[in-house]
């Protein structure tokens, strides 16, 4: 077996978490994203690597209120339960030797799936790489934001600018975060608040924005975002399908022009899969009632596929 086969990677087999909230997000609809994930075959795509695919079902957490903001958050304790209850799924899934696919959901719950793998990391001695596919850099806080949707806010908790109770999820506090800026690589922003403009860039983030792939190209980005990612390094993916044209991917609740292509994505995800460290995943803010027949979810599934090891060809690793 090619020991770069996801198989050896994960010996336990796959987990799929399903989380079907949009509680975080601006525009309801994606907790229907985990069953648009499920009817597009996602179990199918990833068994064909040898790996055996175990669906945790779906989380069952608080409804979505439609609230106000308060204090700058929106729907803060509701937030809070969903990305505990994610936390502990992922983190169980981890102990158990699978590889834990979070089925969003809106992009708030990078909070508790990130900070489970951080909890992991930490206890087995582990580097971490986490790689953000998004056109998003959803650093704001409840001081920037102007909306207060904490699908807007995860890295920056998750890096130690949030409220306490996101902040802490799995251990973590404003000292010791879960997250360290340098763990962290950006790929395909390009739509940033001006006050999280400035907050990302003195936290001295690594970015790689559409103009410095259409500069250099997405091979030199990506060469770039997995310097240094080597046997000891647990590499995790949160791939939020906004990252993706909204030519290609129209089913999302906050689109952006100007996103990567199928080949360019394509490409993205090949490259991650050459590495063989891909040891977690989270498809996030897939939204079906905006989606034309499923194409957004099918997309997902078949990016899905090649960051497991999908080819045209068989090539030298």
């Amino acid at each position: 077996m090619n020991p770069k086969s996801p198989a050896n990677r994960a010996p336990g087999g796959v987990g799929l978490i399903g989380v079907p909230t949009d509680i975080g997000a601006g525009t309801m609809g994606a907790r229907m994203g985990p069953e648009a994930l499920r009817v597009a075959g996602i179990s199918k795509a990833i068994a064909q690597f040898g790996l055996d695919v175990k669906d945790c079902g779906n989380l069952s957490g608080p409804a979505n209120p439609w609230q106000d903001a308060v204090n700058g958050f929106r729907h803060l304790p509701e937030v809070v339960q969903w990305n505990q209850l994610l936390h502990e799924a992922m983190y169980t899934e981890l102990q158990a030797g699978r590889l834990p696919i979070m089925l969003g959901g809106d992009h708030s719950l990078g909070i508790g799936s990130i900070s489970a793998v951080a909890r992991h990391c930490r206890e087995k001695g582990k580097k971490l790489r986490v790689l953000w596919l998004d056109a998003h850099a959803d650093f704001n806080t409840a001081t920037l934001t102007p909306s207060g949707n904490i699908h807007g806010m995860p890295v920056a908790c998750l890096c130690g600018h949030g409220p306490q109770e996101l902040v802490g999820i799995g251990g973590h506090s404003a000292d010791r975060p879960a997250l360290h800026p340098k763990e962290i690589r950006q790929i395909g922003i390009r739509s940033v608040d001006e006050g999280e403009k400035r907050l990302v860039h003195d936290m001295g983030i690594e970015v790689f924005d559409m103009r410095f792939i259409d500069e250099m190209g997405m091979r030199h980005a990506m060469e770039l975002a997995l310097a240094l990612v080597d046997a000891n390094t647990h590499l995790h993916v949160s791939l939020d399908v906004d990252f993706l044209d909204p030519d290609i991917a129209p089913g999302v609740g906050t689109t952006v022009r100007g996103g990567p292509t199928y080949r360019e994505a394509q490409l993205c995800m090949e490259m991650i899969a050459d590495t063989g460290r891909l040891a977690s995943l989270d498809v996030v803010e897939l939204n079906p009632a905006l989606d034309v027949r499923n194409q957004t979810a099918e997309l997902a599934v078949d990016l899905i596929e090649s960051l497991f090891g999908k080819s045209t060809l068989m090539r030298k690793t």
